[in-house]
């Protein structure tokens, strides 16, 4: 253990890498505004300044720690400095906070209270710019950008996009799409990561409350909702819950009070996907052809591969993901009585992805004109919808899911955490199912948060080799092994969020390190506690496959596409 003088205090470090973490771990919490652990080191933004015993003033972020170094956090140097950097910044800010999604929750904003900025001395020189509303899963409003470049970052390094990047010198620098175009123009995957890192308003998830609202409104209108895994162990967090903490009752209560009328779990869904996939698994494994099998499960990854694997978009699974599959089921589902009442039903899904806006929009997946799901919101929105409806969330009694498709299965709901698919699936191919206890050490290698997982399964005698993989970087690094030969799979899993669905672009913004951890362990944490334990076991699921889904691929499947040349 090393020592460094902290405002005068001892401080030991060991691992910490620059010293801004061990600041922070001295209990003083400088502010910054473009620093992220899993990402580079940028040091823009200034506003995590220190000085040393010789005046110098640096940023903590990028200075390696060493022992015997004394800094001091809150010289009047340094106060100034702060101060003028964020008037700086707030002078070109579009400061219409009152109207802005972030407003409550804008580091901008915070900082400004924090610091006691109560006056701008100085005047705006930038004109404003147009904002970008063009993507179905994001809006941009490069006027409050203030150039912090974590976006950028995000979207270069975990994702392998590059859709924004920096434009111009000096005080004409922006941040845009390549080009100037619009970010649906280019190579963006609708994932929202860029989303999660912003510190401001200037890039925000595309609120569709009011559609919920206008469909609840019609009385002619069914509404019918689906829940994804995930939200229930991030919602909370909205509400001053603890991250993994499972809220699902009491979303289902708060959908009912606001006037939706059925609410089912989009695990339902995940288990029709789990015994599709695994069949058209089998059969490519048996066949030897189209391996490995790449899961579908996830909009931002198979817009990905479509742009930038085009050779071997023929690998990836025909399922319909879990959202789509389910859709589909609940419109044929509620047809008959659609005529029958007049109505029609309006399918609203309540995505953690931003991505899954984008998916919803897409025209395979419209039967006769009309969409499998006709309106998605993310978390976060729907954190807004109950709010506005005044729902004291956190004094809801809990409510239980709407038949005939409210049973799930612990396989269903571990969708939500990178590596969920992958073992959902290979639980429900092996014939001696673990319990639990033999599950932890049996998965152990396909859970957590490595970047990429391998492992391998025999299944009936055969060796099957699998890859689980999140970040769209990683998952581009893999595929160029896989054709170069350097590695082999039967089955690849691609998260494109880091840590999965539970990490998405659409779940509220933790300042948790360990909020992928925390809300995956709820869900298996579920998963645990469940009657249910491979999808296959579901009874409904059995009923619905040997019923109306019997002869019906069209609704669980994307079109049959051609052989590939991967």
């Amino acid at each position: 253990m090393s020592t460094m003088i902290i405002d005068g205090r001892k401080v030991e470090f060991d691992k910490e890498k620059n010293v801004l973490e061990v600041v922070r771990k001295a209990g003083i919490n400088l502010p910054t505004f473009c620093y992220h652990s899993e990402l580079s080191i940028y040091g823009a933004c200034r506003m995590c300044i220190v000085e040393d015993t010789k005046g110098k003033v640096f940023t903590s972020c990028s200075e390696v720690p060493k022992d015997g170094m004394e800094i001091f956090t809150n010289t009047p140097r340094l106060l100034k400095y702060r101060k003028t950097i964020l008037e700086l910044l707030l002078a070109e800010h579009d400061r219409d906070c009152t109207a802005c999604n972030r407003t409550g929750q804008c580091q901008l904003q915070e900082l400004a209270v924090r610091l006691g900025i109560r006056e701008i001395r100085f005047n705006k020189m930038i004109d404003k710019l147009p904002i970008d509303k063009s993507s179905l899963s994001i809006i941009r409003n490069p006027n409050k950008c203030i150039l912090c470049g974590d976006c950028v970052r995000v979207c270069e390094e975990v994702q392998g996009v590059g859709a924004l990047s920096f434009a111009y010198r000096g005080s004409e620098m922006i941040v845009t799409p390549a080009f100037n175009k619009n970010i649906s123009q280019v190579t963006c995957v609708d994932c929202g990561q860029c989303r999660v890192v912003c510190p401001t308003g200037a890039i925000i998830i595309k609120n569709e409350n009011y559609k919920v609202w206008e469909a609840i409104h019609d009385k002619n209108k069914r509404v019918v909702a689906q829940i994804a895994p995930a939200v229930r162990v991030a919602l909370g967090e909205e509400f001053g819950l603890n991250p993994g903490e499972v809220t699902v009752g009491k979303i289902v209560a708060a959908l009912k009070t606001i006037g939706v009328d059925e609410v089912y779990d989009t695990s339902f869904g995940a288990d029709m996907t789990v015994i599709e996939e695994s069949n058209e698994f089998v059969t490519k494994l048996t066949e030897g052809k189209k391996l490995p099998l790449f899961t579908s499960c996830c909009p931002a990854w198979v817009k990905f591969a479509e742009n930038k694997f085009p050779d071997m978009v023929d690998n990836i699974s025909t399922c319909k993901s879990p959202q789509q599959m389910f859709g589909s089921v609940l419109k044929e589902y509620f047809k008959d009585k659609d005529k029958e009442e007049g109505k029609e039903t309006i399918v609203v899904s309540v995505m953690p992805c931003t991505a899954k806006k984008a998916e919803a929009a897409r025209e395979q997946f419209e039967h006769d004109g009309n969409r499998d799901v006709d309106i998605v919101i993310t978390t976060q929105e729907l954190a807004f919808l109950i709010k506005e409806a005044g729902i004291i969330f956190e004094s809801l009694e809990e409510e239980s899911f709407d038949m005939p498709f409210g049973l799930v299965s612990g396989s269903g709901v571990i969708f939500g955490s990178t590596g969920g698919v992958t073992e959902a699936v290979v639980t429900r191919l092996l014939k001696d199912k673990p319990n639990h206890t033999a599950k932890d050490v049996m998965f152990k290698d396909v859970r957590g948060m490595e970047n990429i997982k391998e492992a391998v399964f025999d299944i009936d005698g055969t060796e099957v080799r699998l890859a689980v993989v999140h970040g769209l970087k990683n998952a581009s690094e893999l595929v160029k092994q896989i054709k170069s030969g350097e590695k082999s799979y039967h089955f690849v899993e691609v998260m494109s969020c880091p840590g999965g669905c539970v990490c998405g672009g659409g779940q509220p913004v933790s300042k948790t390190s360990n909020r992928g951890i925390d809300r995956a362990n709820g869900l298996y944490k579920l998963d645990r506690t469940s009657q249910i334990k491979s999808s296959e076991e579901n009874p409904l699921i059995s009923s619905l496959f040997e019923g109306m889904l019997k002869d019906r691929h069209d609704l669980l499947h994307v079109h049959k596409k051609e052989e590939s040349n991967f």
